[in-house]
């Protein structure tokens, strides 16, 4: 593959791809399991939560699946490149990580459920790779939108490392980073979206899988 070299390393701004100032392509209305738009605005009262946890693809069926997500999309987060592509990201010359956007109502699914589900479902501890996935673009990221969202991520963060560690494992390489306007969220393609769902691949390609370790929840401090 192109740029091979950089699979295993994380561009800094001046080696990274130039880009394009508006996406390169179109990004469907709706969800094609939930229904509900893909792209904001959203209604009052949801919030809005970014992870990585390795492939996008089964990464966001987990989420969808979730009682209280309202959307799910896919894209790209944490690197240089503005509107990146897929083929780009793989080539590990953007700094992006693949990521799920969970739009959610927080009186059905706390933040703090959907952190353990991220948690649980892939394994944080193995930097630029998942299982036989390995590239930058795989590796475990939270990008929060709040300093509440911050607090909380680290905390469950902290609590999971010590139970991963009593389980024999190495500790979590996860990037926990504010969600500002040097990380923007770019989507993904249309093919992306809700990849496996039924009407499109529901036996298709899924390399997510955890570590088998429960994670702890209501460990994070309360209030901003």
């Amino acid at each position: 593959m192109l740029f091979s070299r950089f699979k295993t390393h994380l561009p800094t701004p001046d080696e990274a791809l130039e880009g394009r100032p508006e996406r390169a392509f179109s990004v469907p209305d709706r969800h094609t399991v939930l229904g509900n738009p893909l792209l904001g605005p959203y209604p009052d009262g949801l919030e809005i939560a970014d992870f990585g946890l390795g492939c996008f693809w089964g990464a966001e069926r987990k989420f969808w699946q979730t009682k209280g997500v309202w959307t799910t999309l896919v894209g790209y987060q944490g690197g240089h490149t503005p509107n990146p592509t897929y083929e780009e990201v793989c080539s590990g010359h953007t700094g992006h990580t693949e990521a799920v956007r969970v739009v959610y109502d927080p009186k059905t699914v706390s933040y703090d459920q959907l952190l353990k589900l991220f948690w649980e479902s892939h394994d944080p501890t193995q930097g630029f790779r998942q299982g036989n996935d390995v590239g930058t673009q795989y590796r475990s990221a939270v990008y929060t939108h709040s300093p509440t969202q911050q607090q909380t991520a680290e905390a469950s963060r902290d609590a999971y490392r010590t139970t991963l560690h009593n389980a024999g494992y190495t500790d979590i390489t996860t990037e926990i980073l504010p969600a500002d306007t040097t990380r923007p969220f770019h989507p993904a393609e249309g093919y992306h979206q809700q990849y496996l769902s039924s009407s499109k691949n529901p036996n298709g390609y899924c390399g997510i899988g955890g570590t088998g370790v429960s994670c702890p929840v209501g460990v994070a401090p309360a209030g901003d």
